[in-house]
């Protein structure tokens, strides 16, 4: 038997445990709606009224977290596509992508139309990078199912840190609502993938700990192919919206506490051996933070040098 298939076979034999979380989900996660939050009173004509920089409220670090975090959720269709079809449509999970898909749908929704309402962003350019987005796509290549759950877990719960964090740095009431409520959402999702992970790790721990090895070895967000996606991702990490300091402090550590990385026993002999790099990568990564951290504290000195 291949790994792909025994992966495969793993997710089939936690169905009962995806229906059950399935179900705690929905009578957990409190139904809301977008237009109830947007203020529509602000809007205006952008025919009749052009958009220009001198109309924006939020500070340029939370324009650009709203903004990266808006394009990430347009690419919705992609993350359906690479869910529901590795996963037979009659199956458990194939009836939660399309409940995932219909609720994160409503966050572009949400965070679109305050954007324009209120006029923090450029609408042109907004649409632009959409379509630019969308036309490129998104793909995570593994075929291995296991690895899926993995990656959303910690996908999951980095977008809720990223979304509650952009909101409570921003001067503005009706921002913070909307992205408090977008934030819930995720880590009712976060909490369901984590949960099904952690059912598999009871079946087959070695299998588990070697796909958490190949996601969080080389973890990357689905928003990397949005233009100059670099440039701002380093403007957020600044802003401390989002950054390696907390990718690892909040999320990759959370989860192996929870999945008690360390403590498995019973692993195949390469399943051990990962198990010890897993256990190396928040340390590795608060060395890549503090490096970072380093240098912005040297070009402040600079910079207050020159005053």
């Amino acid at each position: 038997m291949n790994a792909t298939t025994e992966a495969f076979e793993l997710v089939a034999s936690v169905e009962s445990d995806i229906a059950s979380l399935m179900d705690d989900h929905r009578s957990r996660r409190q139904h809301w709606y977008a237009h109830d939050l947007v203020p529509w009173e602000l809007g205006r004509s952008f025919r009749d009224e052009p958009w220009n920089e001198s109309q924006v409220t939020l500070s340029p670090e939370v324009r650009t977290a709203l903004h990266l975090n808006l394009l990430t959720e347009d690419n919705l269709p992609y993350y359906h596509a690479k869910i529901a079809g590795s996963f037979a449509e009659d199956s458990p999970m194939a009836e939660w992508s399309r409940l995932w898909t219909a609720e994160e749908g409503q966050h572009a929704i949400a965070i679109r139309n305050y954007l324009l309402t209120s006029r923090n962003c450029d609408p042109d350019l907004l649409e632009d990078e959409r379509v630019a987005t969308v036309s490129k796509g998104w793909r995570y290549d593994s075929p291995c199912p296991v690895e899926v759950f993995v990656y959303t877990s910690a996908q999951e719960l980095a977008t809720r840190i990223s979304h509650r964090n952009a909101g409570v740095k921003a001067d503005c009431a009706v921002a913070h609502e909307v992205m408090t409520r977008v934030a819930a959402d995720e880590n009712h999702h976060f909490m369901f993938y984590r949960g099904v992970t952690s059912a598999m790790l009871k079946q087959a721990p070695s299998l588990v700990v070697k796909a958490a090895y190949q996601v969080l070895s080389d973890f990357r967000m689905p928003g990397t192919g949005i233009p100059n996606f670099n440039r701002r991702a380093v403007a957020i990490a600044r802003a401390g919206i989002y950054n390696l300091r907390i990718h690892a402090e909040q999320v990759v550590q959370p989860l192996l506490r929870h999945w008690q990385i360390d403590t498995l026993d019973g692993l195949d002999a390469r399943a051990a051996e990962l198990q010890e790099k897993i256990m190396a990568i928040p340390g590795a990564l608060v060395a890549q933070a503090e490096a970072f951290e380093g240098r912005l504290a040297t070009r402040a000195a600079r910079a207050a040098a020159r005053i």
